[in-house]
């Protein structure tokens, strides 16, 4: 098939979920023989340029960048509020440039399909249409309002009002760009059974982000025991809530108990404020680390404190991958279908955090167990070309049908 693949964003570098997603998928694809075109936007917050992209990952996939800044801004946020009935985050990825760069690639292309990544690319749908015959593919990250008003539910002060009505105008796009597209591939069965709840009609395929295996091999020889750990982008408003909470609710007790332990925190993007609140006793703040596996294999315990968000944790399944001891709330692992107590241990309140990760501390056999079977969790369910090999059979028989 030829394949035009959307993007909010840089799939490269890989630094966070949302650019895994979308490399590891445009991987498969073009593993499995296909013809992948990416067209990406190039924000400000995640800016890229060509040269940075490797050029073995350029000679399997032709990367076409459009500059849309996207940013974010009090007085765009005001305006917005009093003058569009859109959501924020809609209108911020809405850009002429785009649109002109499609179109030129449109027509001087003919594909079977095009796969649009995450909510915001739907308003390209018309343009899409007008302009080329192919399959339209919705391929949705997460339900996207329920992220805000979860993190509304969280949020204190005059700042919850503003992210409720954001929640309500974001829940009002995403039923209206509802059937526009042709399928529907959710990111996990959970997404995909509310989607359907909201109106979707259309035919879709439950498509999970796939691992790399022979990228991500665990490696215990620097391993740091007992020793906790997170990862992810700290500019994401539900990872800087969740933390926060650990902080205040878990890890002071936490280090009253094991006064050696040490929690390490990396990630991109930490605001100033965040890191303040960060300075701690045995919590190393890290930043944005050079080799996340690397990071990662060397560190014990992963904690996932996610109070809000939705669609699935990429840095879950990669932890996973490397055979981490993950302590997460049922948020946090959302969509990944793991047996509690067996691949990961799920907990609601830091009483239950702080007894699972002193189980994982105090026993070390639990530990080494829980490792071991994460491993072949995700060996059995998360191979990215087997995954990519089942959404393209889908495909087909929509091409065919």
């Amino acid at each position: 098939m030829r394949i035009l693949q959307l993007c909010h964003k840089s799939p490269w570098p890989p630094k966070d979920g949302g650019a895994i997603a979308m490399l590891t998928m445009a991987k498969g694809f073009s593993l499995l023989g296909h013809d992948v075109h990416v067209l990406a936007m190039n924000t400000r917050k995640h800016q890229t340029q060509l040269d940075e992209i490797p050029d073995d990952l350029k000679e399997k996939m032709h990367f076409e960048l459009a500059n849309v800044p996207a940013k974010i801004t009090l007085f765009g946020a005001v305006s917005n509020l009093l003058f569009s009935k859109l959501p924020y985050q809609a209108t911020r990825f809405i850009e002429a440039d785009f649109n002109r760069q499609l179109v030129r690639i449109l027509k001087n292309n003919e594909f079977d399909l095009v796969q649009l990544e995450g909510l915001y690319l739907c308003s390209y749908i018309p343009t899409i249409r007008e302009h080329s015959k192919a399959l339209i593919a919705y391929r949705a990250h997460n339900v996207e309002h329920e992220i805000w008003e979860r993190t509304a539910m969280v949020t204190p002060g005059i700042k919850r009002i503003y992210l409720k009505i954001l929640a309500q105008r974001i829940k009002q796009f995403e039923r209206n760009q509802l059937n526009k597209y042709d399928l529907l591939v959710p990111i996990t069965d959970r997404d995909g059974d509310f989607l359907d709840k909201l109106g979707n009609t259309k035919p879709k395929h439950t498509t999970q982000t796939g691992i790399d295996l022979a990228t991500l091999v665990p490696k215990a020889g620097q391993l740091e025991y007992p020793s906790l750990f997170h990862l992810g982008a700290l500019d994401w408003a539900p990872n800087q809530e969740g933390l926060l909470w650990f902080m205040k609710h878990a890890w002071k007790k936490l280090r009253k108990k094991y006064p050696t332990l040490k929690f390490y925190v990396a990630g991109r993007n930490a605001p100033e404020w965040l890191q303040a609140k960060l300075n701690r006793k045995n919590v190393v703040f890290l930043g944005e680390v050079e080799d996340a596996y690397a990071f990662m294999n060397s560190k014990a315990i992963m904690v996932v404190p996610l109070l809000s968000g939705s669609g699935m944790r990429v840095k879950v399944i990669e932890g996973l991958a490397l055979g981490k001891a993950i302590v997460s709330t049922t948020i946090g692992a959302e969509g990944i279908a793991v047996e509690k107590g067996k691949h990961l241990l799920l907990v609601n309140d830091a009483n239950e955090f702080i007894e699972a990760i002193s189980q994982l501390i105090v026993n070390r056999s639990d530990y080494d167990q829980l490792c071991k079977n994460a491993i072949d969790f995700i060996h059995e369910k998360f191979d990215n070309l087997a995954i990519a090999e089942s959404l393209t059979d889908f495909y087909k028989q929509h091409l065919h049908g």
